[in-house]
């Protein structure tokens, strides 16, 4: 972004009080208001769609929310319950190590708090797996507290309102940003307004203030905001460092004994996939094939690889099928699983597509 063509920046000084109440009369009658985490002041079930939100669409969480409260409808049924059944639920949802923060953070919270979540956001991010901005979510939809958050949306809507053109990239451009953030909080009603006002910058970011191509015409504050001034709103916010993508291919050994059940493996906690159960992964075909007993490695397969995207890695799949006696992963650290037990099970979304094909011959 040029300098010299970039607008005169806004301060949360210089913007009047209305630009929260722009925002939280906008978002009451045209924001996001009828998804199964609102309308509750309910501390866990906030805390849960916060927690599934965090770098993933509304619209794939609607129904893993819809299920996980199904099955634990309060904190202390997902403390009671076992890892491997929070993982088999969060299946396909991805980044699994919310899930296993998600189980810590629920037994922390009914060890320690006797099953209620902390009342304020400081407390909040004393918890597993919650950070300044989710722990800010929970308050302020949950207390009403006059707290900031600045999830990757709102860093957007605020960085435009103030054409803030400091580079994200660096730690003390984002502390002063936060700084503008709680600056530019709701100053009257604050309770009652908080929850909207929060909700309001989460609604603008995903569906008027758009990282490409922004509904400059239908957002409430475009008469405050600096970006839209300048003519180039798209320009901001400003991040120069960029994680570089990189690809890995990994062979799955797709092993079936005579009774139909599938050989699983659990992977180590740290990695890709860590923690899941999954089918035996090799870097190597030849690795592959020698893990297996002599008399199994003219029965293998190979079935047609496939890509599968991660946030900052492509893996390069390429299954190899075998069907093997009960005895033949002796030597592994893992088990057969029947048809009726392997779906229950935590496991990466590749892998359970993999197993609903149909079984190798």
């Amino acid at each position: 972004m040029s300098r010299r063509a970039a607008p005169e920046p806004n301060t949360a000084a210089r913007l009047p009080v209305r630009f929260a109440a722009l925002v939280v009369d906008w978002q009451r009658t045209h924001g996001r208001n009828s998804l199964p985490w609102q309308n509750t002041r309910d501390p866990y079930r906030v805390w849960l769609s916060e927690i599934m939100l965090q770098q993933t669409q509304v619209a794939t969480v609607v129904d893993y929310f819809t299920r996980f409260i199904e099955r634990f409808p309060d904190v202390r049924a997902l403390a009671a319950a076992e890892l491997d059944e929070v993982l088999g639920l969060w299946s396909g949802l991805g980044y699994y190590s919310r899930a296993r923060n998600l189980h810590r953070c629920a037994r922390e919270v009914v060890a320690l708090h006797g099953g209620e979540f902390p009342g304020n956001a400081v407390a909040l991010q004393t918890l597993p797996g919650i950070g300044r901005s989710t722990a800010a979510a929970i308050a302020s939809f949950c207390f009403g507290e006059r707290v900031a958050i600045l999830d990757g949306n709102v860093k957007r809507v605020l960085a435009r309102v103030l054409a803030y053109g400091e580079d994200l990239a660096l730690a003390s451009a984002e502390r002063k940003l936060w700084e503008h953030a709680q600056a530019l909080l709701p100053r009257h009603g604050v309770p009652g307004a908080m929850p909207r006002y929060t909700q309001g910058l989460m609604d603008l970011g995903a569906t008027v203030c758009l990282a490409r191509n922004p509904a400059c015409l239908l957002c409430p504050v475009r008469g405050l905001c600096a970006a839209q001034r300048g003519g180039h709103p798209e320009n901001y916010p400003v991040k120069t460092r960029k994680l570089k993508r990189s690809s890995q291919s990994l062979w799955l050994l797709r092993a079936r004994a005579a009774d139909g059940s599938v050989w699983l493996e659990k992977r180590p906690a740290s990695g890709v996939w860590g923690g899941l159960h999954c089918l035996p992964v090799f870097e190597s075909r030849e690795a592959l094939r020698n893990a297996l007993p002599p008399r199994a490695r003219g029965r293998l397969r190979d079935d047609a690889p496939f890509v599968h995207v991660l946030t900052h890695k492509d893996l390069h799949l390429h299954p190899v099928a075998a069907q093997l006696s009960g005895n033949a992963m002796q030597d592994r650290q893992g088990a057969w699983f029947a048809s009726d037990d392997w779906p229950r099970l935590g496991l990466p979304a590749p892998i359970r597509r993999l197993l609903e094909q149909a079984p190798a011959r």
